[in-house]
């Protein structure tokens, strides 16, 4: 059957297609990112299909399918599952994405060794390269041997995937590998879509788990159409801040499991370690000065303390500087609406910047009160006793609110010696406690 050359605009925001070009996408709202693109389809518009055979839920069997752990503890936590069988789930394709140099390859080159039949296809580094890091990340448990390729035709790896039928693929990275059936260069919205979808295919046609390595943009999203993360099962990130040793891998989607766990590992010259008492290393070099304050996080099932930073500066200017890491920008200008409002301090002609320490980030409400904190004891040039661990949410009409797993994230204070904690339900009532300390 011929094929025959078809045009199609793209957008290069959402991947959405339309026939012909218009100024704005439809789907995504955006102006000006319709793309041209030319693919190859079949020149007859009628299909072989084939009949299909329902199959009884009650008659599958699914004894033998069970999940692979990594070898890292904190990975399987990420990846989900239950009964203390936890990792990668048979026939899954799992996309791991993170900023250049943040240390993906390193991570699944360490998980490689631990797997057994397993193909790494690497598009961006030679043989020498990848064993010149695989040296130097070497771990005496590694027993499985690893089999390398380097090639960017998807459909090569393909056939040779099939051929040997691998239990894992490894792609380092999507955007590098491309397909001949569609002309345009590696790493286009089309090539990524095209590309990801045979991998999708190969994975549920013989229960092979397929790993892809996915770059990010600025925005801080899978370099690619957006249909990509529709595509996997499992989307991870790899965080962390490029001249830190801390690494969070957090999921953002996950079939298996759920997505509130986080994995936590650091870099050393041997590769990644994991990170058994994370809450050690957020909290090993705080000092109780003003402005700092210590907080406990639910990442999942586990509390983590967190060390959170404040400094308060009058502005030069007339409108102050809001500035925040590790949490949500919007949310801290609510807290400082309440905290103007609510109470006698005036933070209207304040410059406000807000870290919270060692690259850890949060959206949880359960950190409101400890910034709150952390700012009104910058601007007071208050020094909270050493003693304290706070969490809570703060309302709008300045209450404290009860959050969810206190026991928890007592319990884990406490067992840094932390044994204050905040019982006032309201932020003045608070604001008096910690003056008369």
């Amino acid at each position: 059957m011929r094929n025959k050359e078809t045009q199609i605009y793209v957008c290069s925001n959402c991947g959405e297609e339309y026939l012909r070009w218009q100024g704005k996408c439809e789907n995504c709202k955006s102006w000006n990112t319709l793309k041209e693109f030319k693919t190859n389809l079949p020149s007859s518009s009628k299909k072989e299909l084939t009949d299909l055979n329902p199959v009884k839920i009650s008659e599958i069997k699914i004894e033998n399918f069970k999940r692979t752990p990594t070898g890292f503890e904190e990975m399987d936590r990420v990846l989900g599952g239950k009964e203390n069988v936890y990792g990668f789930v048979p026939g899954s394709v799992v996309l791991v994405g993170g900023d250049p140099g943040i240390g993906k390859s390193t991570l699944l080159l360490q998980v490689a060794s631990n797997l057994p039949n397993i193909l790494y296809a690497s598009a961006e580094e030679s043989l020498e390269q990848i064993k010149l890091r695989y040296d130097r990340i070497k771990q005496k448990q590694n027993k499985q041997e690893i089999e390398l390729v380097t090639e960017t035709n998807i459909d090569t790896i393909l056939k040779l995937a099939v051929k040997k039928h691998y239990d894992f693929l490894v792609i380092d990275s999507i955007q590098t590998v491309y397909s001949e059936d569609f002309p345009s260069t590696p790493g286009s919205i089309v090539q990524v879509r095209e590309c990801a979808m045979k991998l999708q295919k190969l994975a549920k046609k013989q229960n092979t788990t397929v790993i892809l390595v996915g770059h990010v943009t600025k925005e801080g999203t899978v370099a690619g159409p957006k249909t990509l993360e529709h595509l996997v099962d499992v989307v991870l990130y790899l965080e962390g801040e490029r001249f830190s040793q801390n690494r969070i891998l957090r999921s953002i989607k996950n079939r298996f499991g759920t997505t509130d766990e986080i994995g936590i590992f650091e870099m050393m010259e041997n590769g990644l370690i994991e990170v058994k008492d994370p809450s050690q290393i957020f909290l090993h070099e705080f000092k109780p000065v003003a402005g700092c304050v210590v907080t406990c996080l639910m990442e999942g099932s586990r509390p983590i303390l967190a060390e959170v930073q404040a400094l308060t500066n009058p502005t030069n200017f007339g409108y102050p500087q809001r500035r925040v890491n590790g949490f949500d920008l919007n949310r801290l200008q609510l807290i400082i609406a309440v905290i103007s409002r609510r109470t006698s301090i005036n933070l209207s002609n304040y410059d406000i910047f807000v870290n919270f320490v060692g690259g850890m980030e949060t959206k949880e409400p359960a950190a409101d009160l400890a910034v709150a904190l952390a700012i009104i004891t910058s601007v007071k040039n208050l020094k909270l006793d050493e003693k304290y661990c706070i969490f809570g949410e703060l309302g709008l009409s300045g209450e404290i609110r009860r959050v969810t797993k206190e026991k928890k994230r007592t319990v884990e204070a406490k067992r840094f010696n932390f044994t204050k904690f905040i019982q006032n339900k309201n932020i003045n009532h608070i604001i008096k406690e910690i003056q008369n300390v």
